[in-house]
């Protein structure tokens, strides 16, 4: 049984308390900010909750692991900074959100000088890896990883056959040292713009074509052996079902956050040239005054895998 403590209890965090909990032995300590939220994950999961990190911490043995799970930026440097205080050498910090690499990277270098070791946990999986399992890029020392590892087990997906020999049994894989998890994660949601953008186009012309036709029934279609099957044409094809073929309840506004951003700069630091990704992200800018059929799939594409808000039409 391996014990680690969860900070941020939120679409993501708590889905991943209850798929520990439910799918293993392990003793998971749960907290938020939201004394309610605590409350009903204790409840539905049977983590054990914590009033404070302070208390977190304190219902962990050492060496403990601590995962935070709350958004990039301030709040999770925020975290780490408290948990650098409460801490102490052999415990381990883990980031499991969208952290920019080079933020990891400086906080592996502060919390090493405590003899605490940092953890970056790119997660992909978005609402729906509660009951399919989360595709996680790991990146920190080797023994820390290790530790972590039973954890890691139970929020993958057994890998299939084809990848097992290259990653092991479940979907995750350890990539470097600290930040190069989040390096992984980075370019992978960079390529998962341009992915989303290709398909928002192609079905833009098929809501303008001459013929009347079910995009729902061409995004099905399209996972039954096509060369682009994929999770995100299922998602597709869910939200035609839901929201119509026009999608017309959505505003078609595309935010981002991020990651994209990054993958382009790396990229022109590198000299590695990405007309795609750059291309779609410019049009996510243009989303924002122009929402068209292309931004409503965009929109409603991002609902369906990272239950990220979406804006109603005016006519909505």
């Amino acid at each position: 049984m391996t014990q680690i403590g969860f900070v941020g209890l939120g679409k993501m965090g708590g889905n991943m308390v209850a798929r520990i909990t439910r799918d293993s032995d392990h003793d998971v300590v749960a907290f938020d900010r939201d004394p309610d939220v605590v409350t009903t994950i204790a409840e539905q999961t049977g983590a054990r909750g914590a009033d404070s990190l302070e208390d977190l911490v304190g219902k962990l043995q050492a060496p403990r692991l601590v995962w935070i799970m709350v958004p990039a930026g301030a709040p999770t440097q925020g975290t780490v900074d408290a948990l650098a205080e409460l801490l102490q050498a052999g415990d381990t910090v883990v980031d499991g959100g969208n952290s920019k690499w080079t933020d990891d990277k400086a906080r592996a270098a502060t919390l090493a000088a405590g003899g605490i070791d940092y953890v970056d946990v790119g997660t992909s999986g978005g609402v729906w890896g509660l009951e399919v399992g989360y595709c996680m890029m790991v990146g920190g020392p080797d023994e820390a990883v290790t530790r972590l590892a039973p954890i890691l087990d139970v929020l993958a997906p057994e890998t299939n056959e084809l990848s097992r020999d290259a990653i092991g049994p479940r979907g995750w894989g350890h990539f470097g040292p600290s930040g190069a998890g989040h390096y992984v994660k980075m370019v992978h949601n960079g390529v998962e713009y341009g992915l989303m953008q290709a398909y928002a186009e192609g079905f833009d012309l098929f809501d303008k074509s001459e013929y009347d036709l079910d995009n729902a029934k061409i995004a099905h279609l399209w996972g039954q052996g096509s060369v682009v099957r994929s999770w995100l044409c299922e998602l597709a094809a869910r939200a035609f079902e839901l929201q119509g073929n026009d999608l017309s309840e959505l505003s078609g506004y595309t935010a981002d956050s991020g990651e994209g951003r990054w993958t382009i700069a790396e990229a022109m630091d590198r000299d590695v040239p990405t007309p795609v990704i750059t291309a779609s992200l410019f049009a996510r800018f243009y989303s924002r005054a122009n929402g068209d059929f292309t931004h409503r799939m965009l929109s409603a594409l991002r609902a369906q895998f990272g239950g990220h808000a979406t804006k109603k039409s005016a006519d909505g």
